[in-house]
Protein backbone atom coordinates (compact mmCIF):
# COMPACT_ATOMS: atom_id res chain seq x y z
CA UNK A 1 0.00 0.00 0.00
CA UNK A 2 1.23 3.93 -0.82
CA UNK A 3 1.54 6.23 1.78
CA UNK A 4 1.33 9.94 1.95
CA UNK A 5 4.42 11.37 0.60
CA UNK A 6 6.13 13.66 2.85
CA UNK A 7 7.84 15.56 0.12
CA UNK A 8 4.82 16.18 -1.74
CA UNK A 9 3.01 17.69 1.24
CA UNK A 10 5.45 19.32 3.21
CA UNK A 11 4.85 23.72 2.75
CA UNK A 12 1.15 22.53 0.70
CA UNK A 13 -1.38 25.20 1.42
CA UNK A 14 -4.08 23.59 2.53
CA UNK A 15 -8.45 24.12 2.96
CA UNK A 16 -10.51 21.65 5.09
CA UNK A 17 -13.77 22.64 5.02
CA UNK A 18 -15.26 21.34 8.18
CA UNK A 19 -12.79 21.15 9.91
CA UNK A 20 -13.92 21.72 13.75
CA UNK A 21 -16.24 18.31 12.84
CA UNK A 22 -14.68 14.58 13.53
CA UNK A 23 -13.44 13.80 10.95
CA UNK A 24 -12.09 17.22 9.16
CA UNK A 25 -10.46 17.77 12.79
CA UNK A 26 -8.22 14.27 11.95
CA UNK A 27 -7.30 15.40 8.59
CA UNK A 28 -6.38 18.10 10.04
CA UNK A 29 -3.77 16.60 12.39
CA UNK A 30 -3.07 14.33 9.49
CA UNK A 31 -1.74 17.93 7.11
CA UNK A 32 0.00 18.99 10.17
CA UNK A 33 2.16 15.81 10.55
CA UNK A 34 2.78 16.00 7.05
CA UNK A 35 4.35 19.72 7.46
CA UNK A 36 1.17 21.09 5.66
CA UNK A 37 -0.23 24.87 6.16
CA UNK A 38 -3.73 24.05 6.92
CA UNK A 39 -6.33 26.50 6.63
CA UNK A 40 -9.85 25.45 7.97
CA UNK A 41 -13.38 26.57 7.50
CA UNK A 42 -16.25 25.63 9.40
CA UNK A 43 -19.29 26.89 11.62
CA UNK A 44 -18.28 26.91 15.20
CA UNK A 45 -17.97 22.99 17.25
CA UNK A 46 -20.92 21.44 18.44
CA UNK A 47 -21.55 20.03 21.67
CA UNK A 48 -20.00 20.64 25.24
CA UNK A 49 -17.03 17.87 23.81
CA UNK A 50 -16.04 17.96 20.51
CA UNK A 51 -12.67 16.59 19.04
CA UNK A 52 -11.23 20.50 17.90
CA UNK A 53 -11.82 21.84 21.05
CA UNK A 54 -10.64 18.33 22.67
CA UNK A 55 -7.54 18.21 20.89
CA UNK A 56 -6.84 21.86 20.60
CA UNK A 57 -6.57 22.13 17.17
CA UNK A 58 -6.72 25.56 16.93
CA UNK A 59 -2.69 26.08 17.17
CA UNK A 60 -1.86 23.99 14.18
CA UNK A 61 -4.26 26.49 12.05
CA UNK A 62 -2.89 29.74 9.53
CA UNK A 63 -6.53 31.01 9.26
CA UNK A 64 -9.38 29.66 11.42
CA UNK A 65 -12.59 30.87 9.23
CA UNK A 66 -15.73 30.26 10.94
CA UNK A 67 -18.63 30.75 8.51
CA UNK A 68 -21.44 29.13 6.70
CA UNK A 69 -20.18 27.49 3.74
CA UNK A 70 -23.41 28.46 2.52
CA UNK A 71 -22.67 32.26 1.86
CA UNK A 72 -20.58 32.56 -1.30
CA UNK A 73 -19.31 36.01 -0.84
CA UNK A 74 -17.73 35.09 2.71
CA UNK A 75 -16.08 31.73 1.65
CA UNK A 76 -14.54 33.82 -1.47
CA UNK A 77 -13.25 36.21 0.98
CA UNK A 78 -11.48 33.39 2.61
CA UNK A 79 -9.75 31.42 0.07
CA UNK A 80 -8.91 34.92 -1.36
CA UNK A 81 -6.63 35.17 1.65
CA UNK A 82 -4.89 31.64 2.18
CA UNK A 83 -5.17 30.97 -1.95
CA UNK A 84 -4.86 27.10 -0.85
CA UNK A 85 -3.57 24.67 -3.74
CA UNK A 86 -5.68 21.86 -2.31
CA UNK A 87 -9.16 21.98 -1.16
CA UNK A 88 -10.71 18.98 1.07
CA UNK A 89 -14.56 19.61 1.44
CA UNK A 90 -16.11 18.19 4.38
CA UNK A 91 -18.45 20.92 5.16
CA UNK A 92 -22.03 19.00 5.54
CA UNK A 93 -24.60 18.43 7.67
CA UNK A 94 -24.14 14.51 8.02
CA UNK A 95 -26.68 12.90 10.02
CA UNK A 96 -29.30 10.98 8.57
CA UNK A 97 -31.65 11.44 11.56
CA UNK A 98 -30.77 15.28 11.66
CA UNK A 99 -31.81 15.20 8.23
CA UNK A 100 -35.02 14.17 9.09
CA UNK A 101 -35.88 16.47 11.74
CA UNK A 102 -34.12 19.66 10.23
CA UNK A 103 -34.39 18.80 5.95
CA UNK A 104 -33.78 22.27 4.88
CA UNK A 105 -30.99 23.08 6.85
CA UNK A 106 -29.52 19.98 5.39
CA UNK A 107 -30.18 20.73 1.62
CA UNK A 108 -29.19 24.19 1.92
CA UNK A 109 -25.71 23.12 3.67
CA UNK A 110 -25.36 19.83 1.50
CA UNK A 111 -26.32 21.10 -1.72
CA UNK A 112 -25.99 24.80 -1.57
CA UNK A 113 -22.51 24.49 -0.45
CA UNK A 114 -20.81 22.18 -2.63
CA UNK A 115 -21.99 24.13 -5.01
CA UNK A 116 -20.41 27.26 -3.24
CA UNK A 117 -17.45 25.04 -3.38
CA UNK A 118 -17.70 24.26 -7.06
CA UNK A 119 -17.99 27.92 -7.90
CA UNK A 120 -15.23 28.63 -5.90
CA UNK A 121 -12.64 25.96 -7.70
CA UNK A 122 -14.09 27.37 -11.28
CA UNK A 123 -12.98 30.80 -10.28
CA UNK A 124 -9.70 30.33 -8.72
CA UNK A 125 -6.44 29.70 -10.27
CA UNK A 126 -4.37 29.08 -7.47
CA UNK A 127 -5.98 25.40 -6.48
CA UNK A 128 -5.00 22.22 -8.49
CA UNK A 129 -6.69 19.87 -6.20
CA UNK A 130 -9.61 19.31 -4.99
CA UNK A 131 -11.45 15.92 -2.98
CA UNK A 132 -15.16 16.47 -2.16
CA UNK A 133 -16.57 14.57 0.70
CA UNK A 134 -19.88 12.67 -0.19
CA UNK A 135 -20.93 9.56 1.67
CA UNK A 136 -21.42 5.79 1.25
CA UNK A 137 -25.42 6.55 0.99
CA UNK A 138 -25.09 8.18 -2.25
CA UNK A 139 -26.29 4.86 -3.67
CA UNK A 140 -29.68 4.00 -4.61
CA UNK A 141 -30.60 0.98 -2.31
CA UNK A 142 -32.62 -1.15 -3.46
CA UNK A 143 -30.69 -4.14 -2.58
CA UNK A 144 -30.81 -5.36 -6.31
CA UNK A 145 -26.61 -5.06 -5.63
CA UNK A 146 -25.19 -6.84 -2.54
CA UNK A 147 -21.85 -4.10 -2.83
CA UNK A 148 -22.02 -1.26 -4.37
CA UNK A 149 -18.98 0.32 -6.72
CA UNK A 150 -18.63 3.77 -8.39
CA UNK A 151 -21.07 3.15 -11.22
CA UNK A 152 -24.05 2.14 -9.68
CA UNK A 153 -27.08 3.68 -9.82
CA UNK A 154 -27.14 7.10 -7.38
CA UNK A 155 -30.04 7.81 -5.62
CA UNK A 156 -31.69 8.42 -1.75
CA UNK A 157 -34.73 7.77 -0.04
CA UNK A 158 -33.87 10.20 2.60
CA UNK A 159 -33.15 13.24 2.39
CA UNK A 160 -29.49 13.44 3.59
CA UNK A 161 -28.78 10.85 1.14
CA UNK A 162 -30.51 12.71 -1.61
CA UNK A 163 -28.57 15.79 -0.77
CA UNK A 164 -24.98 13.84 -1.36
CA UNK A 165 -26.19 12.05 -4.03
CA UNK A 166 -27.53 15.71 -5.94
CA UNK A 167 -23.41 16.34 -4.66
CA UNK A 168 -22.57 13.86 -7.05
CA UNK A 169 -24.42 15.24 -9.92
CA UNK A 170 -22.90 18.90 -9.42
CA UNK A 171 -19.23 17.85 -9.17
CA UNK A 172 -19.70 15.91 -12.58
CA UNK A 173 -21.77 18.99 -13.73
CA UNK A 174 -19.06 21.24 -12.79
CA UNK A 175 -16.58 19.48 -13.71
CA UNK A 176 -18.18 18.91 -17.40
CA UNK A 177 -18.81 22.68 -17.73
CA UNK A 178 -16.10 24.61 -16.38
CA UNK A 179 -13.24 22.95 -14.53
CA UNK A 180 -12.02 19.87 -17.58
CA UNK A 181 -10.21 22.27 -19.21
CA UNK A 182 -8.51 24.51 -16.21
CA UNK A 183 -5.76 23.47 -14.13
CA UNK A 184 -7.28 22.40 -11.04
CA UNK A 185 -8.64 18.25 -11.17
CA UNK A 186 -11.71 17.48 -8.85
CA UNK A 187 -13.06 14.57 -7.45
CA UNK A 188 -15.52 12.71 -5.32
CA UNK A 189 -14.79 9.99 -2.16
CA UNK A 190 -17.28 8.41 -0.61
CA UNK A 191 -15.98 6.20 2.83
CA UNK A 192 -17.77 3.91 4.81
CA UNK A 193 -19.15 4.30 8.29
CA UNK A 194 -16.23 6.16 10.17
CA UNK A 195 -15.73 5.68 13.47
CA UNK A 196 -12.19 6.65 16.06
CA UNK A 197 -11.50 9.01 19.41
CA UNK A 198 -13.16 12.04 19.94
CA UNK A 199 -16.58 11.45 17.92
CA UNK A 200 -19.40 13.22 20.34
CA UNK A 201 -21.43 13.55 17.36
CA UNK A 202 -25.15 13.19 18.36
CA UNK A 203 -27.25 9.90 17.70
CA UNK A 204 -23.72 8.06 16.42
CA UNK A 205 -23.69 4.30 16.93
CA UNK A 206 -20.41 4.28 18.49
CA UNK A 207 -20.84 7.62 20.97
CA UNK A 208 -23.93 6.12 22.52
CA UNK A 209 -21.54 2.81 22.93
CA UNK A 210 -19.09 4.75 24.64
CA UNK A 211 -21.45 7.00 26.82
CA UNK A 212 -23.53 3.62 28.08
CA UNK A 213 -20.94 0.82 28.45
CA UNK A 214 -17.90 2.80 29.80
CA UNK A 215 -20.32 3.25 33.07
CA UNK A 216 -22.24 -0.04 32.61
CA UNK A 217 -25.72 1.80 31.45
CA UNK A 218 -28.33 -0.47 29.38
CA UNK A 219 -27.78 0.27 25.83
CA UNK A 220 -30.82 0.85 23.69
CA UNK A 221 -30.25 -0.49 20.08
CA UNK A 222 -32.52 0.57 17.46
CA UNK A 223 -32.15 -1.20 14.54
CA UNK A 224 -29.65 -4.27 15.88
CA UNK A 225 -29.47 -6.50 12.30
CA UNK A 226 -28.44 -3.41 10.05
CA UNK A 227 -24.91 -4.11 8.45
CA UNK A 228 -22.44 -1.11 7.95
CA UNK A 229 -18.83 -1.12 6.72
CA UNK A 230 -16.88 0.25 9.71
CA UNK A 231 -13.74 1.74 9.37
CA UNK A 232 -11.67 3.82 11.50
CA UNK A 233 -11.58 7.37 10.45
CA UNK A 234 -7.67 7.20 9.73
CA UNK A 235 -7.78 4.70 7.22
CA UNK A 236 -10.17 6.68 4.21
CA UNK A 237 -8.22 10.06 5.19
CA UNK A 238 -4.89 8.47 4.24
CA UNK A 239 -6.85 7.88 0.79
CA UNK A 240 -8.03 10.96 0.24
CA UNK A 241 -4.95 12.59 0.70
CA UNK A 242 -3.70 9.88 -2.07
CA UNK A 243 -6.20 10.91 -4.37
CA UNK A 244 -5.27 14.80 -3.60
CA UNK A 245 -2.07 13.97 -4.22
CA UNK A 246 -2.42 12.34 -7.62
CA UNK A 247 -5.03 15.15 -8.67
CA UNK A 248 -2.41 17.68 -8.39
CA UNK A 249 0.04 15.22 -10.71
CA UNK A 250 1.00 15.89 -14.01
CA UNK A 251 -1.90 12.80 -14.74
CA UNK A 252 -4.24 14.06 -12.43
CA UNK A 253 -7.28 14.46 -15.29
CA UNK A 254 -7.20 10.48 -15.30
CA UNK A 255 -8.34 10.33 -11.51
CA UNK A 256 -11.30 13.01 -11.94
CA UNK A 257 -13.83 10.75 -11.03
CA UNK A 258 -15.72 9.54 -8.09
CA UNK A 259 -14.00 6.93 -5.80
CA UNK A 260 -15.33 4.27 -2.63
CA UNK A 261 -12.66 4.21 0.24
CA UNK A 262 -14.74 0.91 2.18
CA UNK A 263 -13.57 -1.29 4.80
CA UNK A 264 -12.78 -4.92 3.77
CA UNK A 265 -15.53 -7.34 3.88
CA UNK A 266 -14.76 -8.74 7.13
CA UNK A 267 -15.11 -5.56 8.42
CA UNK A 268 -18.74 -5.67 6.87
CA UNK A 269 -20.89 -6.36 10.16
CA UNK A 270 -24.27 -6.41 12.02
CA UNK A 271 -24.58 -3.15 14.72
CA UNK A 272 -24.82 -5.82 17.36
CA UNK A 273 -22.04 -7.58 16.33
CA UNK A 274 -20.01 -4.28 16.57
CA UNK A 275 -21.53 -3.31 20.03
CA UNK A 276 -20.42 -6.60 21.19
CA UNK A 277 -17.13 -6.30 20.18
CA UNK A 278 -17.13 -2.83 22.00
CA UNK A 279 -18.25 -4.36 25.17
CA UNK A 280 -15.80 -7.15 25.02
CA UNK A 281 -12.92 -4.56 24.81
CA UNK A 282 -14.39 -2.67 27.51
CA UNK A 283 -15.26 -5.27 29.61
CA UNK A 284 -18.44 -3.63 30.42
CA UNK A 285 -21.51 -5.74 32.55
CA UNK A 286 -24.29 -3.38 30.37
CA UNK A 287 -27.44 -4.96 29.60
CA UNK A 288 -28.26 -4.46 25.60
CA UNK A 289 -31.84 -3.68 24.91
CA UNK A 290 -33.88 -3.51 21.52
CA UNK A 291 -36.21 -1.29 20.83
CA UNK A 292 -36.78 -0.81 16.99
CA UNK A 293 -40.04 1.80 17.13
CA UNK A 294 -38.43 3.73 19.78
CA UNK A 295 -40.62 7.08 19.77
CA UNK A 296 -37.67 9.24 19.89
CA UNK A 297 -37.04 8.55 16.14
CA UNK A 298 -40.53 7.18 15.19
CA UNK A 299 -43.68 9.73 16.47
CA UNK A 300 -46.41 12.54 14.75
CA UNK A 301 -43.45 14.35 13.60
CA UNK A 302 -40.77 12.00 12.16
CA UNK A 303 -40.65 8.48 11.03
CA UNK A 304 -37.01 8.16 10.56
CA UNK A 305 -35.93 4.89 8.46
CA UNK A 306 -32.51 3.99 6.87
CA UNK A 307 -30.99 0.82 4.69
CA UNK A 308 -30.92 -2.49 6.32
CA UNK A 309 -27.84 -3.35 4.54
CA UNK A 310 -24.69 -1.13 3.04
CA UNK A 311 -21.79 -2.27 1.13
CA UNK A 312 -19.17 -0.54 -0.74
CA UNK A 313 -16.70 -2.03 -3.47
CA UNK A 314 -13.48 -0.32 -3.47
CA UNK A 315 -11.46 -2.86 -5.69
CA UNK A 316 -11.37 0.38 -8.57
CA UNK A 317 -9.32 2.15 -5.37
CA UNK A 318 -7.06 -0.68 -4.13
CA UNK A 319 -5.76 -0.76 -8.04
CA UNK A 320 -5.65 2.26 -9.32
CA UNK A 321 -4.38 4.52 -5.98
CA UNK A 322 -2.57 1.79 -4.33
CA UNK A 323 -4.99 2.14 -1.20
CA UNK A 324 -6.25 -0.69 0.89
CA UNK A 325 -7.42 -0.48 4.03
CA UNK A 326 -4.63 -1.64 7.03
CA UNK A 327 -6.48 -2.23 10.00
CA UNK A 328 -8.55 -5.00 11.72
CA UNK A 329 -11.98 -4.19 13.02
CA UNK A 330 -10.49 -5.16 16.30
CA UNK A 331 -7.70 -2.94 16.18
CA UNK A 332 -9.83 0.01 15.13
CA UNK A 333 -12.09 -0.90 17.78
CA UNK A 334 -9.01 -0.90 20.50
CA UNK A 335 -7.74 2.41 18.90
CA UNK A 336 -10.99 3.95 19.68
CA UNK A 337 -11.58 2.39 23.41
CA UNK A 338 -7.54 3.69 24.05
CA UNK A 339 -8.14 7.35 22.74
CA UNK A 340 -11.67 8.08 24.84
CA UNK A 341 -9.50 6.29 28.22
CA UNK A 342 -6.93 8.69 27.08
CA UNK A 343 -9.63 11.28 27.51
CA UNK A 344 -10.68 10.39 31.06
CA UNK A 345 -7.49 10.44 32.22
CA UNK A 346 -6.90 14.23 30.70
CA UNK A 347 -3.88 13.31 28.46
CA UNK A 348 -2.66 15.40 26.08
CA UNK A 349 -5.10 14.23 23.32
CA UNK A 350 -3.47 16.35 20.44
CA UNK A 351 -0.02 13.91 21.10
CA UNK A 352 -1.94 10.97 21.55
CA UNK A 353 -4.02 11.69 18.52
CA UNK A 354 -0.77 12.31 16.79
CA UNK A 355 1.02 9.33 18.36
CA UNK A 356 -1.99 6.73 16.75
CA UNK A 357 -1.55 8.37 13.39
CA UNK A 358 2.32 7.99 13.13
CA UNK A 359 1.55 4.28 14.48
CA UNK A 360 -0.72 3.81 11.60
CA UNK A 361 1.66 5.09 9.24
CA UNK A 362 4.44 2.67 9.94
CA UNK A 363 2.43 -0.29 9.99
CA UNK A 364 3.74 -2.95 7.68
Amino acid sequence: MRLPSQKFWHGKKVLVTGHTGFKGGWLCVLLDILGCKTNGLSLDPVGKYNFFNTVKLKKVLYNDFRQDISNLKKLEKAVNKCKPEIIFHLAAQSSVIQSFKNSHDTIVSNIIGTANILEVIKQNKTIKSAVLITTDKVYQNYKIKKFFDENSQLGGDDIYSGSKACCELLVHSYRKSFIENSNCNVATVRAGNCFGGGDWTKERIVKDILETLTINKTLTLRSPEATRPWQHVIEPLIGYLLLAERLYSKNGKNFSEPWNFGPSLQQNMKVKNLVNLFKKKIGSKSKILIDKKSKKFHNKKIDIFESKDLNINSKKTYKKLLWKPRLSIENSVQMTVDWYNAFKLKKDLFEFTKNQINKYLKIK
